[in-house]
């Protein structure tokens, strides 16, 4: 398995425990950066570049720290084939894998400690999707969305 893990200055110092926790389990890793603390590095252009690493197969998931999770949440998403789930749990961490096969875990480095986000890690990683019709089904009509390139008027 390898893992593209991103994150912007706020979540470095997580982004660096994340990088150790999975060397530990023998999980390569895709560190897409940044490498130092600059409040220049955007978490979009980290989000972008782990999506679009998992999006064309360079990785098979991608993991994203940043503030909250949300930003690079949303940034992820926009890129075909991304289903990120921003996690600060260990029950969304599950359910967004058994539910929505998500490819890219959001984490935010002001919302969880170190402690729970190893957990929401470890579990996330562990967890796989079942491909229950219903869930597929749902993914299927996720995938329509995302091909759709125009709003439709009302």
């Amino acid at each position: 398995m390898r893992i593209a893990l991103g994150s912007d200055h706020v979540g470095l110092d997580v982004k660096q425990l994340v990088k150790g926790w999975l060397a530990e389990d023998r999980i390569d890793v895709l560190d897409v950066g940044p490498e130092s603390f600059d409040p220049n590095d955007d978490y979009t252009d980290f989000a972008r570049r782990v999506a679009e690493s998992v999006a064309r197969g360079e990785a098979d998931l991608g993991i994203i720290v940043c503030g909250t999770g949300q930003g690079s949440c949303m940034a992820a998403n926009k890129v075909n084939g991304v289903r990120a789930a921003l996690c600060n749990d260990i029950f969304c961490a599950r359910m967004s894998k058994l539910h929505n096969d998500a490819n890219v875990l959001c984490l935010g480095s002001n919302v969880v400690g170190p402690l729970l986000a190893r957990e929401i890690v470890a579990t996330w990683i562990a967890t796989s999707f079942p491909g229950e019709e219903r869930h597929r089904r749902r993914l299927e009509k996720m995938a329509r969305i995302e091909s759709d390139r125009e709003v439709p008027k009302q």
